[in-house]
């Protein structure tokens, strides 16, 4: 949400500014729908929408707008190759991309105020006309002319992980999954745990019996979960409740030694061999991972590879 702050920010200060949305994008390009960056009339800009030598033309163009005081929505294409005969972006790497100018003044304040207090599911459009909030939550652009389109998509749209498990690991990758874009989940059956309480990253913290997990986490289809609790036991309760669970991801700390005895306890106990081998285990990417931070990149690396298919 840094975008938007950014903007309040710079309209409060009486500075105008235009928002460059990424309405829509296909194959190779570098910056995907919803990226999103503000270029405000005092030259400065936040966000990205992909880098490069195009986003260095469309900031420059956006200045040039501020400056004459043009303030009119519009859409802009980028070509990411050497064969359109014109919006060529100026990159080769494929692809193309659709990017909504739109200006944003001082009226538009308590817009971008409500746009930042909104939850997970609320949505946004983007029209000829400029910016509203909207009940319509499927990403689309729809386009009949120049002056005739409309772009809806979810403002926030964050990806959740449940963290289960507070202690260093489970800090050093709730920072890293913050920063990454997530919406965290932690838990924890333990009281008063310093980690717990350094942990200014995760949005929801929950002090749970592990026995009862599973009535706390809800399945979904769309959710990352991994598990990282203090020892093998809790490790095998919480386990035992959310492998029956559908999950986009499902991810458990852990040598291989004790992922193996485990696992052979599970099979003993009845769990079918096909809701194991769904557990990414031992979690993470193998990158012979030592320090807290090195497994919390590891676990990230894997999620991501998996969140972006």
């Amino acid at each position: 949400m840094d975008c938007w702050h950014y903007i309040v920010n710079s309209l409060k200060a009486s500075k105008a500014v235009y928002l460059l949305y990424v309405v829509h994008s296909e194959g190779s390009s570098p910056g995907r729908t919803a990226f999103k960056m503000a270029v405000a009339d005092d030259g400065t800009f936040n966000g990205t929408i992909g880098g490069g030598v195009m986003e260095f033309k469309l900031v420059e163009k956006a200045r040039k707008l501020l400056e004459e005081k043009t303030y009119t929505p519009f859409l802009q294409e980028q070509y990411h190759d050497k064969v359109h005969p014109k919006n060529q972006s100026g990159m080769i790497c494929s692809g193309s991309q659709t990017i909504a100018f739109v200006p944003l003044l001082t009226k538009d304040i308590a817009l971008i105020e409500t746009i930042i207090a909104t939850d997970n599911n609320a949505a946004i459009t983007i029209t000829a006309q400029g910016i509203a909030l909207t009940q319509i939550a499927k990403q689309e652009l729809v386009y009949h002319s120049e002056t005739d389109w409309c772009y809806t998509g979810l403002i926030k749209d964050l990806p959740v992980i449940h963290i289960v498990g507070g202690g260093h690991c489970g800090l050093a990758l709730s920072q890293l999954m913050k920063q990454l874009g997530f919406y965290i989940h932690l838990y924890d059956d333990r009281e008063n745990l310093n980690t717990i309480d350094d942990n200014n990253f995760a949005d929801e913290i929950q002090i749970v019996d592990y026995p009862l997990i599973g009535e706390t986490i809800a399945a979904n289809p769309t959710d990352f979960v991994v598990i990282m609790t203090i020892g093998y036991r809790t490790d095998k309760i919480v386990l035992t409740q959310l492998i029956q669970k559908t999950f986009r991801y499902l991810g458990l700390l852990g040598s291989v030694q004790k992922i193996a005895t485990l696992f052979e306890e599970l099979k003993a106990e009845g769990i079918p061999d096909a809701l194991l081998s769904a557990v990414h285990a031992p979690i993470g990417l193998n990158i012979n991972s030592k320090t807290t931070q090195e497994i919390a990149v590891s676990i990230a690396a894997e999620v991501i590879k998996i969140k972006n298919g």
